[in-house]
């Protein structure tokens, strides 16, 4: 009997954890990664800064996620690329620790949770970033995998390894070693309080779709989390993803890039509305694709890519920037270091009308492309509102007019028009509506019949 009750509990807390697994991201999540102003360098008292930025400036308007970025395991992270084989810190059992000099509470053997429990009394939520595998230098040393009787040579696969950073060898995640590594490491991470997991060089590479060593690895780490008895969101990089394995990563985690690294250049901005054509109407509860992060605010203060700079983008280009992520209904990963955001950059974050078609409007898609004139279209999430996205993305100086009839959205008669990105009703319409659209710029309505 005691067995048998043992058992329905286990089998109890298991439907309790995969259950709070499918519903981790309800709606596409909202938050800060340092990776567009730290690269791979970002220190505690900066990520503790960002974190009490978003307490007081974003958290009402839901902002909640704070993502340490790649290498926080490194001493010596620099700025412009990785150190090649790099010495990292580990424990006994391969599995990567902070930097203690760059995150001081993490002495010890401490790992994360101090950093995560200030993050959670902030009231927000604690993240990082993880490499494919095992590190090389776990391999080398040939330490043992916590959880087996197996040592690091046993389950990685030294051929199999990422095409742009030195840290790490494929695990062979197929076999119970590789498994149970994975396991060994998202354990760790639910002691810590991690509540989101970026995990790179996972979901593509070098431009092609993830490979079978990377697919299984995809899902050995989904498996982990599961068996972790902590809810987590599961972040897929790089881009681009292949559409042809969208049920597989539905399956397996909450977001994945559809683009390759995403900059604040024009070039990369007009490409996005390639991919998201492409993945329009593949996103669901607890499950979208990832447009990138918002290369917004004061970026490359110690970046990988680029200098201390505020965005190049322009004004109209940042107001298409947040407008096509939101009605594609992307994830929203603000890049910039907030505590250096000017009040531009923080009305593009609280635009509670904006936030709303991001969050909660549904049956999204492209409408029409006319020239240099892109349109798309939404229903709202209740009621028989649609909103409407136009883009000029042509390079003529002069705004552009566009005239968008009622019928392609599937409306007619008349109907109130509200400009989402001025917080301000426009008049009544019939048959059609007429307006200009600035070069490389957007607006976002609500057309109510």
């Amino acid at each position: 009997m005691r067995n048998l009750s043992q058992s329905i509990a286990l089998l109890c807390l298991l439907i309790s954890v995969t259950h709070g697994q499918s519903r981790v991201a309800p709606t596409p999540p909202m938050g800060w990664n340092s990776w567009d102003a730290y690269g791979p360098t970002v220190t505690e008292a900066e990520v503790k800064a960002n974190a009490d930025y978003m307490s007081r400036h974003l958290a009402s308007f839901g902002w909640k996620y704070i993502v340490v970025d790649i290498q926080w395991y490194e001493p010596n992270a620099q700025k412009h690329g990785y150190r090649a084989n790099a010495e990292l810190i580990t424990d006994g059992y391969g599995r990567l620790l902070p930097a203690p000099n760059r995150f001081p509470s993490s002495a010890n053997g401490r790992g994360f949770k101090p950093l995560a429990d200030y993050v959670h009394s902030k009231g927000l939520k604690f993240g990082i970033h993880i490499m494919r595998g095992i590190p090389r230098q776990a391999v080398r040393t040939n330490l043992p995998v916590f959880g087996s009787s197996l040592r690091a040579k046993d389950i990685a696969d030294e051929q199999n390894i990422c095409p742009w950073n030195t840290d790490m060898y494929s695990v062979r995640a197929d076999t119970p070693g590789g498994q149970a590594y994975y396991n060994s490491i998202v354990k760790m991470y639910a002691a810590w309080g991690v509540d989101y997991i970026k995990a790179d060089d996972m979901a593509a590479f070098n431009g092609k779709p993830a490979d079978a060593s990377r697919l299984a690895e995809i899902a050995a780490l989904s498996r982990a989390i599961t068996n972790s008895g902590r809810p987590m969101v599961l972040s897929l990089s790089p881009g681009p993803a292949s559409i042809d394995q969208a049920e597989f990563l539905k399956t397996h985690s909450q977001l994945w890039r559809i683009s390759d690294d995403f900059w604040d250049r024009w070039q990369d901005l007009k490409k996005q509305f390639e991919y998201t054509r492409r993945w329009a109407g593949r996103e669901g509860t607890n499950s979208y694709p990832d447009a990138d992060m918002l290369a917004l605010g004061r970026i490359g203060i110690r970046a990988e890519r680029g200098d201390d700079r505020q965005t190049r983008f322009t004004r109209e280009e940042q107001v298409t920037l947040m407008t096509l992520w939101s009605i594609f209904r992307s994830p929203l990963m603000f890049g910039g270091d907030l505590p250096s955001n000017d009040a531009f950059t923080l009305s593009l974050l609280t635009n509670r009308e904006v936030l709303e078609v991001d969050q909660h409007s549904k049956n999204n898609r492209e409408l029409f492309v006319r020239g240099n004139i892109v349109a798309w279209t939404a229903d709202a999430g209740r009621g028989r509102d649609k909103y409407l996205a136009v883009f000029n993305i042509g390079d003529d100086p002069d705004p552009a007019p566009v005239k968008v009839s009622l019928a392609e959205i599937g409306l007619k008669g008349s109907c109130r028009v509200r400009d989402l990105w001025q917080n301000e009703d426009l008049s009544v319409i019939q048959l059609e509506l007429q307006t200009t659209v600035p070069r490389h710029g957007a607006k976002l309505f609500t057309l109510s019949p």
